[in-house]
């Protein structure tokens, strides 16, 4: 499945250690959005971010489960206070036009 891939996981690893380059926003509660600029290099972005086409998955219980720390930061900008997430949704998509990867993740 896309969502479990080294290339999602790398790319939130990026964002950990670089927030300052991406833009987030949070529309819902529950969710953080973000934008990525496409000069960073990511394996196989045609794959797991189609150019103008959202791809959405599930990350994997075991995912979510080693990741936990990694999935906490990006819960933190969500407007919920304690993590009591039990599923994650991850879409991604290519927006040529604006040079961003677009990253989103729904926490349930």
């Amino acid at each position: 499945m896309a969502s479990n891939s080294d290339s999602i996981y790398n790319v939130m690893f990026y964002i950990v250690h670089h927030p300052a380059e991406i833009t987030f926003t949070s529309e819902y509660t529950n969710v953080v959005r973000m934008g990525i600029p496409d000069r960073i290099k990511v394996a196989n972005p045609e794959i797991y971010f189609p150019d103008n086409k959202l791809l959405v998955n599930r990350f994997q219980e075991d995912f979510v489960a080693k990741n936990g720390n990694l999935l906490d930061f990006f819960f933190d900008y969500t407007e919920k206070k304690v993590p009591n997430y039990h599923e994650v949704w991850v879409s991604t998509a290519h927006l040529p036009s604006k040079q961003l990867y677009f990253l989103e993740l729904s926490f349930e």
